[in-house]
């Protein structure tokens, strides 16, 4: 049965009247006439008893109503409460980041936000490039700022609202190290840290395959945090992308950050899971954007 059928039937059921039945649904009165004809042809049973006086439930009509109406009723109710959450702000808001430059603006619209919404908790957690996307699926965020770009087909975003030029670290006793610069073609000459299990085509975006005049950039895959980076990097592993927040966040005396020539900057931009765009996201992305246009 058709949501609108059930609705027919069941308000039938309370009226006992086509007319009332018609007025209380916004139909005609052969829309509901049609609809019950339709739903006894199916089921091959007279679901009511006409007379010129009256309308009565057959005992299968009857049946039909009380098996119908407890399951219809937590539909409605379930549909109200998404509903509602779509609309309203009361509740919790749950919003991911995933490097520091990125938390700071978080923190600062999530103070925005609990003043203009303030029956709306956030929530405010770190994610990390070797499980990019899980706690979006696993339902335990509701929105993340996280590094462009994103091709996951039960994610949807939006436009980068951050960006962040690159530079290569390496450890203070690193060739690169004593440079005011290196090229794209400087990547091919040392190991290359990237995240484990971070996508692919992220990771192709961040550090290029292969440099500009062919050669391959060996990119090995072992870091889960930014501490163990740092470590890796700073006892001579080989060599890391990252963003110029770095030198802000992360200054160490085992480390130098060098300006990489030929890459554009490091972006970041929102995601939520499909159709979880809510208000609550919206006016967080909103107050977010206001934060770093000032």
């Amino acid at each position: 049965m058709e949501r609108r059928d059930i609705e027919i039937f069941l308000t039938l059921a309370e009226e006992l009247h086509f007319g009332r039945t018609a007025e209380r649904l916004g139909v005609s009165g052969a829309r509901v006439s049609q609809t019950i004809k339709q739903l006894e042809r199916r089921f091959g049973v007279a679901l009511f008893q006409r007379t010129s006086r009256q309308v009565a439930l057959t005992p299968v009509g009857g049946q039909l109503r009380e098996d119908v109406q407890a399951g219809y009723q937590r539909i409605q109710e379930g549909i109200a409460k998404a509903v509602a959450a779509g609309r309203g702000f009361a509740g919790t808001l749950r919003v991911g980041f995933s490097s520091p430059l990125v938390g700071e603006a978080i923190m600062a619209a999530a103070q925005a936000f609990r003043t203009r919404h303030p029956d709306c908790e956030v929530r405010i957690r770190e994610v990390h490039l070797s499980d990019a996307f899980g706690a979006l699926r696993s339902d335990e965020l509701d929105l993340q700022i996280t590094e462009l770009p994103v091709q996951e087909p039960d994610l949807a975003g939006g436009p980068a609202v951050l960006r962040d030029p690159r530079l290569l670290a390496v450890s203070a006793k690193h060739p690169f190290a004593r440079r005011d610069h290196v090229t794209v073609e400087d990547l091919a000459r040392d190991v290359v840290l990237v995240p484990a299990d971070a996508p692919a085509y992220l990771l192709d975006a961040i550090i290029p395959a292969m440099t500009p005049g062919g050669q391959a950039i060996r990119r090995e895959t072992v870091l889960t945090s930014r501490q163990e980076l740092l470590t890796l990097v700073s006892g001579g592993a080989g060599m890391a992308v990252v963003g110029s927040q770095a030198t802000r966040y992360h200054a160490r005396p085992d480390i130098a950050y060098v300006p990489i020539a030929g890459l554009p900057p490091l972006e970041y931009g929102p995601v939520w899971p499909v159709g979880g765009q809510t208000s609550r996201v919206r006016s967080f992305l909103a107050l977010l954007q206001a934060e770093l246009d000032r």
